[in-house]
């Protein structure tokens, strides 16, 4: 395989239906979820990437069943830990195009460590966070972006605790690319998906994702109706300071939502770093050493 960001610029497009899985999506009828894999395949597919030259790499949660849906390479790994694992299958596999995908709780609560590392070490891959602020698997618990005094199963007298906001700490832990999107707008969530994958670097797309079951708050009525496009607005997504601005107005729910590509630069990416090692994937390092080497080795010894 020899796929690169430049060789897919020049891809004739696919079928979508050549990404559909064998098993059919067992979430809830109106999930965001489903937003989230019909746009990945049109993604796929208008990029003209082979599906054996992808791999889908996730944690625990609704979300997280999405490898098993979609016809790719896949992973379905531990909760919070989708992006180790889909570091280590970018070192292992360079020319492969890697998409991690998880939930807020996956993403934002138990992998928050991860998360952070990954971004400022800035590994090529994309991570495609399902946030539906709650925890939908275990049924309907306060999730790290639960709005303050949101009501739930674990929280019955409502949320004390601010919630966390993906942008600005994305943009603070040294993103080169951060992204916004809703699924009930699949154009912009299709166009922002497809500047991801072709990002040289660690992209990270919250992505709003409406839980029809748990969560009667953040519904798809609710993202419609308190969210805007922020590069129609005029943004410049190179401008750090004015990414920053725009995600803080809308933490706490007191401007409306925007959503789009807040921040994108270029700089290198970490497996391009090390050239001795990093550099050559590891399915293409030489196993043992030449029978020259190993007699200066033991020259050392005597």
């Amino acid at each position: 395989m020899t796929a690169n960001i430049i060789d897919r610029k020049e891809r004739p497009a696919l079928d979508p239906k050549d990404f559909k899985g064998d098993v059919h999506p067992d979430w809830c009828p109106g999930c965001g979820d489903f937003g989230v894999l019909n746009c990945l395949q049109r993604v796929f597919a208008e990029l003209g990437i082979p599906k054996h030259e992808i791999a889908v790499i996730s944690g625990i949660g609704c979300s997280s069943n999405l490898p098993g849906f979609i016809n790719t390479y896949g992973m379905h790994t531990l909760h919070g830990r989708s992006l180790p694992n889909a570091q280590g299958f970018k070192l292992s596999h360079h020319d492969m195009t890697v998409v991690a995908v998880g939930g807020d709780g996956d993403g934002y609560g138990i992998g928050v460590g991860h998360f952070i590392h990954a971004l400022r070490r800035n590994m090529d891959l994309t991570y495609i966070v399902m946030n539906n602020s709650i925890y939908g698997l275990t049924t309907g618990q306060t999730s790290p972006t639960s709005a303050i005094g949101m009501k739930t199963k674990s929280t019955p007298f409502g949320n004390p605790e601010a919630p966390l906001n993906p942008i600005t700490l994305a943009l603070g832990s040294g993103a080169s690319f951060v992204a916004r999107a809703f699924t009930g707008n699949p154009k912009q969530v299709v166009e922002i998906y497809k500047a991801a994958i072709k990002h040289k670097g660690f992209a990270i797309i919250d992505t709003f994702s409406p839980c029809v079951t748990f969560n009667k708050v953040n519904t798809a009525k609710y993202y419609k109706d308190n969210t805007y496009d922020l590069n129609a607005a005029g943004h410049d997504t190179s401008n750090i300071e004015a990414a920053f601005t725009l995600a803080i107005k809308d933490t706490y729910g007191t401007d409306r939502i925007a959503c789009g590509i807040f921040y994108q630069s270029e700089r290198p990416c970490y497996e391009e770093s090390e050239k001795n090692t990093l550099s050559t994937p590891v399915v293409d390092h030489q196993l043992g050493i030449s029978p020259e080497r190993a007699k200066e080795l033991k020259a050392t010894f005597q």
